[in-house]
């Protein structure tokens, strides 16, 4: 079983109490959360990745408990072993593509600082296609790079796990159907459990194989992918 998550957490926003209830198990290596915004999506991804305390539950990876409010466990993102993608990619304008991986070898779980050396980076920028881009900044790069720069710092440290939040929302039409075809692509490839946030239905189609459909803060409905 790759991913265990049964939690509650009452949120409060602009005047109004909104309930987060969010269960289900999936041995699935692609699942896709699915639902329109605000329906509580990025707080239960949230929640897995450590950035946000559920009141009650408990979260599994791989049966590793990350979170469990009756035992007191709430692991700390740094330790959970999951890496996060997040919708702006959040790369460093500062850094080059070169750094900004080097800056995820860094991070690692896996890999010691020892190992953040050339051969290291140069695996990663082979793996991605980014050798010709590896002295260029974030804002020079296409929508595309930024997003395969972003993958490559999120795997560099061999994490258990990589979350996407709607991966794939700023790219134009044309380049999102070649990017969602990429990431399946490397999912099966590095073998790496990814769970993805989306209200795009290409994106559960073209990558779901378990979807989870959420309304409400609720998750109301499991079915897996035909397609």
């Amino acid at each position: 079983m790759q991913f265990k998550v049964d939690i509650h957490k009452t949120l409060r926003a602009g005047g109004r109490e909104f309930q987060l209830r969010a269960r289900f198990e999936s041995a699935s290596k692609r699942v896709v959360v699915f639902g329109s915004s605000g329906a509580g999506k990025s707080q239960m991804m949230k929640a897995v990745a450590g950035l946000m305390t559920p009141d009650s539950g408990r979260i599994e990876l791989a049966g590793r408990c990350l979170f469990d409010s009756a035992a007191g466990v709430n692991l700390p993102p740094q330790r959970r072993n999951v890496a996060y993608l997040f919708q702006d990619y959040a790369l460093f304008p500062h850094l080059n593509v070169r750094q900004n991986i080097g800056f995820g070898l860094q991070r690692g779980w896996r890999n010691p600082l020892a190992r953040v050396d050339g051969e290291a980076i140069r695996y990663w920028m082979e793996a991605f296609e980014l050798e010709q881009v590896a002295e260029q900044f974030p804002h020079q790069l296409s929508g595309g790079q930024r997003q395969r720069v972003a993958l490559a710092r999120a795997l560099a440290p061999q994490p258990q796990a990589l979350l996407l939040d709607e991966p794939f929302a700023a790219l134009d039409p044309g380049l999102r159907e070649r990017m969602r075809a990429e990431l399946a692509t490397l999912q099966r490839r590095l073998d790496i459990p990814m769970l993805m946030i989306t209200h795009d239905p290409e994106d559960v189609r073209a990558f779901g194989e378990h979807v989870l459909r959420m309304e409400n803060g609720s998750i109301f409905r499991v079915e897996e992918n035909a397609a």
